[in-house]
């Protein structure tokens, strides 16, 4: 990662099979050196997020990883062909002057003594004597008196990578550090008081590796705000809610967001008969073998497919390793499920939750917690929305979400809920304020609509009216965000805390999106019919319900999506985010519930 005055941030993603054995990277021992809590989210959980610093890292490194090199040891033999963990034999002896420097890239050797492999950017050898060089995309330090240093965490690194080569029959005294942004070479000499500390720093991370949950959050430290994995740490949002439980050493100053919004869109795929496959690093999505669509990989962070959509194999093997999961629905928008990469490594946190969901109290009050804020959330709606609205029903809704909050069961909330339900769905329809509708221009010519938007009570399975079918379409798409939002957290989306597990049914998500359904699903609904983004004409009878024409769900997915990216000011923290980004908050400050990081779940209720 990177420093706060000395961007020389690289990319650092762990891969499994690095330290299924036992081996840390020298990498990691980096992160740690700099946050053990960002060392334990990376090499434990396998969290990862890029940011700018990151992606110029990248680039910096992809020449010098285009190509793995070989290196001779002392005795003529191939360090890298020597058995993982093994040491190199062979007596150093000081090297002829005439005998020729060896530039080596990319080359990998590990330390049994120290459980230490390392990947080494560039290795200048001569005989037995070895220097290794590690490039960083940013600045050197400046020290205090004008001379040019090195970050801890970056000394610590390269300090690894001279006892790895020392290990495999080099001598190896120096490294060099070489800052792509500045073109310098900045020499680290390898001391005996360098070497305490990085031994130090294997050791403590084997023990913070062992940890049950993530060591606890920096407190006000500049290094947050440029760290790539800051929104999915949020050690202010962390530190702010522990704060208000009366834990020590917690700060409740909360910092700006580097992004308000997510810049990565969802991809919906709706015309049956399309053909999704894959060309360099793009989507091509072709109808009849015409293109008709190209998208970009970066560009997109979920693929949701309605219907009768086929894709290839090589772009969903390029999906599922890029960590972008693919949505599976029926063709009238019936969520079947997901495919997913294996994402996180870390199972301690689904075991959590599992225990927690055996044990009724601490269930109930995460439960409490949500139905509460779902009724005040309605009942903000109503206060918002509503043509007049009405006091004696704003007043029940505040009754009964007090009530929730003390609830003695999970029935008891069960029926808690479904009587604030009951006075919010009485009232929804004079949140429709669409009068007498004018037809769609194509169609002023033929029969009056077959369906207006006049919503009596609600129903579903199937839905019988235009709005009934708007709200199980928004609901749909709500549960499914929040599936795959779970999933990336580490949460089992099918395990929850209210609603009961049944087979296929995400009852995780399901809790989740209880304080949501008014804000996102209502709202879009609303929206969408009051803008005339929804119109009787999208509308068609199925059986004995109504269904959306693939045209109809398409534009009311757009005033879906447009929800998702409005800005709301979150009550706790005090900065506005897009309700996409606001899903993960909460997602991850429930994980922090699960883990024992937090003991009361801050749910999210609009003022």
């Amino acid at each position: 990662m990177i420093q706060p005055a000395s961007p020389c941030a690289e990319v650092v993603r762990p891969a499994i099979s690095e330290h299924e054995d036992g081996y840390l990277p020298a990498r990691m021992i980096n992160e740690l050196v700099y946050c053990p809590r960002l060392f334990y989210l990376m090499y434990v959980e396998g969290q990862f997020e890029h940011n700018a610093e990151t992606i110029e890292g990248d680039g910096v490194h992809r020449r010098i990883d285009q190509k793995s090199d070989s290196l001779a040891s002392p005795n003529g033999a191939d360090v890298q062909d020597v058995p993982f963990g093994q040491t190199a034999e062979g007596s150093p002896e000081d090297p002829a002057e005439d005998e020729p420097k060896i530039h080596a890239r990319s080359v990998t050797l590990a330390s049994d003594r120290l459980g230490v492999v390392a990947k080494l950017d560039l290795v200048e050898a001569q005989g037995h004597l070895a220097t290794p060089v590690d490039y960083k995309r940013g600045r050197p330090r400046q020290n205090d008196d004008g001379s040019l240093g090195v970050w801890d965490p970056e000394r610590v690194q390269l300090c690894l990578q001279a006892l790895v080569l020392r290990e495999n029959g080099f001598q190896c005294d120096a490294g060099i550090i070489y800052y792509h942004a500045t073109r310098q070479r900045v020499v680290v000499p390898i001391d005996d008081r360098l070497l305490l500390r990085a031994q130090a720093a294997v050791v403590q991370a084997r023990q913070v590796a062992e940890l049950p949950r993530p060591p606890e959050p920096l407190a006000a430290s500049p290094k947050c705000p440029r760290c790539s994995l800051s929104a999915i740490c949020l050690p202010d949002e962390t530190n702010r809610c522990r704060a208000g439980e009366g834990q020590p050493n917690a700060s409740a100053k909360v910092r700006l967001p580097a992004t308000p919004r997510d810049d990565l869109k969802p991809l919906y795929l709706n015309t049956q008969g399309l053909y999704v496959g894959k060309k360099a690093e793009l989507l091509e999505i072709k109808d009849r073998g015409k293109v008709v669509q190209q998208v970009r990989l970066r560009d997109i962070n979920q693929v949701n497919l309605f219907g009768n959509i086929q894709m290839s194999t090589q772009a969903l093997q390029t999906l599922l390793f890029a960590q972008i999961p693919v949505v599976l629905f029926t063709e009238r928008g019936y969520f079947y499920g997901m495919l997913q990469g294996t994402g996180l490594k870390n199972i301690l946190l689904r075991r959590e939750q599992f225990r927690m969901a055996d044990d009724p109290q601490r269930s109930l009050a995460i439960a409490q917690a949500l139905v509460a804020g779902k009724i005040r959330n309605q009942r903000v709606l109503l206060m918002r929305n509503h043509v007049s609205p009405p006091p004696g029903a704003i007043a029940e809704l505040k009754r009964w979400a007090a009530k929730a909050e003390t609830a003695s069961s999970a029935e008891t909330l069960l029926g808690i809920e479904g009587n604030a339900a009951r006075i919010y769905f009485q009232h929804f329809a004079g949140m429709i304020k669409v009068g007498d509708q004018p037809m769609d221009p194509a169609n002023l010519l033929g029969e009056p609509p077959r369906y207006h938007f006049d919503f009596r009570k609600r129903n579903r399975r199937p839905p019988r009216d235009p709005v009934n079918a708007l709200l199980s379409l928004a609901y749909t798409l709500v549960a499914k965000d929040l599936t795959v939002t779970a999933a990336a957290v580490g949460l089992d989306p099918y395990l929850g805390f209210y609603h009961q597990p049944r087979p296929g049914r995400p009852a995780l998500a399901l809790d989740l999106m209880e304080p949501f359904r008014p804000l996102l699903a209502d709202s879009a609904v609303i929206t969408a019919i009051n803008n005339r983004m929804s119109c009787p004409e999208d509308f068609v009878q199925a059986g004995v319900g109504v269904t959306m024409t693939p045209s109809g769900r398409k534009a009311f997915i757009r005033a879906y999506e447009q929800r998702m990216d409005q800005l709301v000011t979150h009550p706790l923290f005090d900065y506005r985010v897009s309700y996409r980004r606001l899903l993960e908050i909460q997602t991850r400050l429930l994980a922090r519930v699960v883990s024992g990081e937090l003991t009361r779940y801050p749910v999210f209720v609009t003022r």
